[in-house]
């Protein structure tokens, strides 16, 4: 059953590259899945063309978080291939004047999101290839001109399930717009002499963890060895929040239960956990881009 699922899926993707479309549309929102707003934007893209594969990436962003949209999208969008179409719609000014638009990275995806800081955090690691603003006259389901709050469903998926299908070109979205996108302000990832600066990107929401935005190769500038202590400052805007020691260790394992640890993550990210405890819960951490840490060996 596994061969034959694989033989198809492979089918598929070669069929889709012939065709020069993958037709593949991921789905991001703060919606939730307790009423029909997530159904009814598969609706719009299925009612494009049938031929569509539609995933979720998540629809559990927090309400209005478009700082954890732009984290997720980061996170989520150099895994999938190239020609990949994402819907991402955490949309507080919905109806107002930010600008609709479908940005294509250097690596060949394109997300589609209203340019409000979302795409903050992939414009920069992915880099910008174009933006295009949505043209409404043009990319709108049909008799929809009279709803005003929900873009998700009446302008992303159905432009993103065209662009995906083939209906139209990327050239067809609407007009060109300079390569900038509106930009959150946050503590990127520093080394200032032996002390590194970044941001507290995300938790690990499962188990409590604290992933920064601070990378393995400048993590490894500091010359720290599994076992070496480090000194830990997490701030919240100008507040200290918690200030502690606790090592670098290369599993949970490598420390007593509920004792402090510093790791990196699985996308190779300076990370703090407590082992097999809540580290965010326990010291009342939270993330965003008024979260900061500073790092340093410890005395």
């Amino acid at each position: 059953m596994r061969k034959i699922l694989s033989t198809s899926l492979m089918l598929f993707l070669i069929c889709s590259f012939v065709s020069g479309q993958i037709k593949i549309v991921v789905f991001q929102s703060d919606f939730g899945l307790k009423d029909g707003a997530v159904s009814a934007m598969k609706g719009v893209a299925m009612g494009v063309s049938a031929d569509l594969k539609l995933f979720d990436l998540t629809h559990d962003i927090p309400a209005y978080n478009i700082w954890e949209a732009a984290y997720r999208l980061e996170q989520t969008v150099p895994y999938w291939p190239t020609g990949t179409v994402f819907v991402s719609v955490v949309d507080p000014g919905v109806g107002t004047t930010r600008k609709s638009v479908v940005l294509k990275t250097k690596t060949g995806q394109y997300i589609v999101t209203p340019d409000n800081g979302t795409l903050t955090l992939i414009a920069s690691s992915q880099g910008i290839a174009e933006v295009r603003q949505i043209d409404e006259v043009l990319n709108r389901r049909k008799n929809s001109q009279e709803s005003y709050t929900f873009h998700g469903r009446d302008v992303y998926a159905y432009t993103a399930a065209r662009l995906a299908a083939g209906v139209i070109t990327y050239e067809q979205v609407g007009m060109k717009l300079p390569n900038e996108v509106v930009q959150i302000s946050y503590q990127q990832a520093v080394k200032e002499g032996n002390t590194l600066k970044g941001t507290i990107s995300i938790l690990d929401v499962q188990y409590g963890n604290i992933w920064t935005n601070i990378g393995g190769p400048l993590f490894n500038q500091l010359n720290i060895k599994y076992g070496d202590q480090l000194h830990v400052d997490i701030f919240h805007g100008k507040d200290k929040v918690y200030s502690g020691d606790m090592p670098y260790s290369q599993t949970f394992g490598a420390v007593d239960k509920g004792k402090p640890l510093a790791y990196l993550n699985s996308l190779l990210q300076l990370s703090f956990a407590l082992n097999q405890d809540d580290f965010a819960k326990t010291y009342s951490v939270a993330s965003g881009n008024d979260w900061r840490v500073e790092v340093h060996p410890a005395p």
